[in-house]
């Protein structure tokens, strides 16, 4: 699993158990950071020409097989049934009917001759649906004593029980812009968000920011970099803000969207994960706006629950079983989502 903040490659040894309910449990985790050519070059994906993309996507899937190879042995790791590969978002428009994930699987199932389940979100787009969020049915069968799971990774993405059915949405960016303003200061991110913590909030950015209309939208709904490029970057580069107070007028727009949907909904057991929840100056503007609703997930899940996640969505899928929900992503109907790769293709 590749994240859209560029955090690293995430890989993830899981065992799934089911008697009346699926259990699960995360034997081994690790994440390989990226070089600085491999984040660059992952990070102008979007600008590259179709055949600069499948040289790309190529050369990803080597870099996965290779990674994947090192942690098996690593971990002498015996017993495996199946690999699933979520692979790195290059494009995601479901409203124009495209989503791309490079990482050729080719190479893996070369090097572990086991089974590959990818392209997890081609077919939902497909079936009219916006192809994300996916991790919600993972939530619902393996997390069911939270009201909501809320990731904060390079967006921020919610699920929870409604009427009867799961939904599911992106709420805001997170990390994708503030680890963009922490570039500009040469980090790769603001740690703990202290940078953040000590610059004002431009109000009528924020103001700006709460205003934009994906905001007012009902679910399904998704988020991808074309849309940050589009509506949050310009007021990013035309301000005369100094970047400490940009990074701290997002952070109070995060809060402010995230607690606004807690809110809303009433949810009290709210389960958080991802690489955000290291942001503690976040975290705290979260809690002013929802107190007491928010519990964090241990360190082994913050780090590897999305990539358990796809484990999970890949075994449904190698079963054959539904993975992906109507509900969520407005597609036609439930389904089982992702391409299996076997030597027979």
């Amino acid at each position: 699993m590749s994240g859209t903040s560029l955090d690293g490659l995430d890989i993830a040894y899981c065992k799934f158990s089911i008697t009346k309910d699926w259990t699960f449990e995360i034997l081994k985790e690790r994440t390989i950071s990226y070089s600085v050519d491999l984040k660059d070059k992952l990070r102008s994906a979007p600008q590259l020409s179709k055949s600069q993309i499948e040289a790309l996507s190529s050369d990803f899937g080597v870099f996965m097989a290779k990674e994947v190879q090192v942690f098996v042995n690593e971990h002498e790791i015996k017993c495996i049934d199946l690999i699933a590969s979520h692979g790195h978002t290059v494009y995601h428009q479901p409203e124009n009917g495209i989503t791309l994930q490079i990482g050729d699987v080719k190479p893996l199932f070369a090097c572990m001759q086991k089974p590959v389940v990818s392209d997890f979100r081609t077919q939902d787009v497909l079936l009219g649906g916006q192809g994300a969020p996916l991790v919600p049915i993972v939530d619902k069968l393996l997390f069911s004593e939270y009201d909501a799971c809320l990731n904060l990774g390079g967006f921020s993405n919610i699920s929870f029980d409604l009427d009867g059915d799961r939904i599911a949405f992106d709420v805001c960016p997170v990390n994708i812009v503030l680890n963009h303003l922490s570039n500009k200061l040469g980090l790769e991110f603001d740690d703990k968000g202290q940078i953040a913590s000590g610059g004002d909030v431009d109000s009528d950015i924020l103001k700006e920011f709460n205003n934009i209309t994906y905001y007012k939208k009902s679910f399904p709904k998704s988020l991808g970099w074309e849309w940050v490029e589009e509506f949050i970057l310009p007021f990013l580069t035309n301000s005369s803000s100094s970047t400490e107070s940009l990074m701290r007028t997002f952070v109070e727009h995060i809060a402010i969207q995230i607690s606004s949907i807690i809110n809303k909904y009433r949810l009290k057991r709210v389960l958080l994960s991802g690489g955000g929840v290291y942001n503690e100056f976040l975290l705290e503007r979260i809690y002013y706006y929802a107190p007491n609703t928010c519990t964090i997930a241990n360190a082994q899940l913050i780090e590897s629950k999305e990539a358990m996640a796809f484990a999970f969505l890949g075994l449904l899928r190698f079963k054959n079983e539904i993975n992906v929900l109507a509900s969520v992503t407005g597609s036609v109907k439930n389904h089982s989502s992702g391409v299996v790769y076997t030597e027979e293709l």
